[in-house]
């Protein structure tokens, strides 16, 4: 690449750039419909931290993975129990 080209940049022909850009939405739809690996393992380390500190049971946590346009968004969801009144 010479200088010159770098500085006035190399123009790609619309086939390429159709190509870059359907590969690019082909990579992202085939990947939508499937669920990370590591989610029940990453619910399990929750349930063992959140343990060492209050008494749950693990149903009560729930890790979900959504696609929202160009974005991942992990929720997770821990029903904590409710703090019992000391008596007094």
């Amino acid at each position: 690449m010479s200088f010159l080209s770098f500085l006035l940049g190399n123009k790609k022909s619309s086939a390429s750039v159709a190509k870059e850009r359907l590969q690019l939405i082909l990579i992202n739809e085939r990947g939508a419909g499937t669920a990370p690996d590591y989610l029940p393992a990453l619910q399990k380390e929750l349930v063992e931290v959140i343990s060492k500190y209050v008494k749950i049971d693990p149903n009560d946590i729930q890790v979900n993975l959504d696609r929202q346009n160009s974005l991942e968004v992990l929720e997770v969801k821990i029903e904590m129990p409710q703090a019992q009144a000391k008596a007094g």
